[in-house]
C-alpha cells in the first residue's frame, strides 16, 4: 500500500479549531482569574501542558505509526478501557465531583477513563466490523455483540453516572452499524429499544428528569435547574451579530456555570457574535464533510469504519454541546471538542484526528 501525502486541507481544519479553541479557553478562563488565581494558573496548566502539549504528542505518534496495529490490538485496548472505567469505583483510586465518579487519581495524573472508553470502543467496534464483514447483516454477528457491548458499558457509566458518554456511544455506534450494512429493520429495532431503555431511565433518574423538565420549559426555575440555559442564553443573545470583542464577555465572570467548559460555546457566541458563531459551527461542519471523504476513500474496511466512527464521535458531541447551549437540546455537560476544559477529552480527540490524518495518507482518489 503506498503511501502519498497527508491531507492537508484536513490538518488545516485542525489547525484552525485547535487555534480558536485554544484562544477561547484562556479567554473564557479569564472569569476564573477574576475570583480564584491560583485555580486559574491551575486550570491552565492543566489544558495546555496536559491536554495541548500531551494531545499533540498523541496526535504525532498516531499520525506516524502503522494504524493496522490498532486492529491488532483492539479487544486489549477495549478490555483496558473497560477496566479503567470500572477503576473509578476502586477506594482512593477514583474520587467524585459535583456528585459523580468519573476520575481516577493514579500519582500525580487524574484523567476521565470514560473518555478513552469512547476512543477504544470505535477502535475494537471498527475491528469486528471489519472482521464479520458480510456476516455482520446476520443477527448474532451484528446486533447481538454490539448489544452485549452497549449492556457492558451501560451497567459501568450509569454507575457513574455519565449518561451523555452513553448516548454518544450509541451514535457512533448505530451509525457504525448502518454503514456497515445491518438492516435497517435492526437498526430501528435497537432504535426503538433503546428509546424506550433511555425513557425510562429518564422515568426514574430525577436529575435527568429535572433537565427534561428544563428543557421543555426553560423559565420554570431561573434560579435553579434553569439558571444554566437563561444565562447561556443571555450571553448568546448580548453578543448581537459580530460580538462584544474577543475577551470582553460579561456573562463570564459572574453568571455563567463554568464559563470554560460545559458553557464556552456561550462565551464564544457573547463575544463573537452571531457572525463568530456560526463559523465556527461551519469549521466544524467542514471537519466533518472531509472527514466522511477521508473515510470514503480509505484503503480498507477497517479504516474507513475508523475514520468514520471518530468523524462522528467527534461531530456528534460537538452539535449536542452547541444544541444545549442554545437550547435545542437538554443540557448534557458534554465538552466542545478542542474548546471545553477537559485535558483527557482533548488529549483523546487529538490522538483521534492523529489516526485520521494517518489513514488519508493511503486515501484511494
Amino acid at each position: 500500500m503506498k503511501e502519498k501525502k497527508i491531507d492537508k486541507f484536513f490538518l488545516i481544519i485542525i489547525f484552525l479549531l485547535i487555534t480558536v479553541g485554544l484562544a477561547m479557553f484562556v479567554s473564557a478562563s479569564l472569569g476564573v482569574l477574576a475570583k480564584n488565581e491560583k485555580l486559574f494558573y491551575s486550570v491552565l496548566f492543566s489544558q495546555i501542558v496536559e491536554g495541548f502539549g500531551v494531545g499533540l504528542v498523541g496526535m504525532y505518534i498516531c499520525y506516524k505509526m502503522d494504524y493496522k496495529l490498532l486492529r491488532k490490538y483492539s479487544l486489549f485496548i477495549f478490555l483496558a478501557s473497560i477496566f479503567l472505567t470500572a477503576a473509578v469505583f476502586i477506594p482512593h483510586l477514583g474520587w467524585s465531583h459535583g456528585g459523580a465518579q468519573r476520575w481516577l487519581q493514579i500519582g500525580p495524573v487524574s484523567f476521565q477513563p470514560a473518555e478513552i472508553l469512547k476512543f477504544s470502543f470505535v477502535i475494537y467496534f471498527a475491528a469486528w466490523l471489519s472482521w464479520v464483514k458480510s456476516r455482520v447483516q446476520d443477527f448474532k454477528f451484528g446486533i447481538l455483540p454490539f448489544s452485549i457491548m452497549l449492556a457492558m458499558i451501560a451497567f459501568l457509566l450509569f454507575k457513574q453516572p455519565d449518561t451523555k458518554s452513553f448516548i454518544l456511544i450509541v451514535v457512533t455506534g448505530v451509525s457504525m452499524l448502518f454503514i456497515s450494512g445491518v438492516p435497517l429493520k435492526y437498526i430501528f429495532g435497537v432504535g426503538f429499544g433503546l428509546t424506550i431503555f433511555l425513557g425510562a431511565l429518564v422515568y426514574f433518574t430525577p436529575y435527568l428528569q429535572e433537565r427534561v423538565k428544563t428543557f421543555i420549559n426553560p423559565s420554570q426555575d431561573s434560579q435553579g435547574s434553569s439558571y444554566q440555559i437563561q444565562q447561556s442564553l443571555i450571553a448568546l443573545g448580548s453578543g448581537g451579530l459580530f460580538g462584544r470583542g474577543f475577551g470582553q464577555s460579561v456573562q463570564k465572570f459572574s453568571y455563567l456555570p463554568e464559563p470554560q467548559g460545559d458553557s464556552i460555546f456561550a462565551v464564544l457566541g457573547e463575544e463573537l457574535g452571531f457572525v463568530g458563531a456560526l463559523s465556527t459551527i461551519f469549521l466544524y461542519l467542514l471537519f466533518a464533510i472531509r472527514g466522511f471523504r477521508i473515510a470514503n476513500n480509505s484503503p480498507d474496511l477497517f479504516s474507513r469504519l475508523l475514520v468514520t466512527g471518530i468523524v462522528i464521535l467527534i461531530t456528534v458531541q460537538t452539535f449536542m454541546h452547541i444544541a444545549s447551549t442554545t437550547g435545542v437540546f437538554p443540557l448534557t455537560g458534554v465538552p466542545l471538542p478542542f474548546m471545553s476544559l477537559g485535558g483527557t477529552s482533548l488529549m483523546i480527540d487529538l490522538m483521534a484526528v492523529g489516526i485520521v490524518l494517518n489513514i488519508s495518507k493511503f486515501q484511494q482518489k
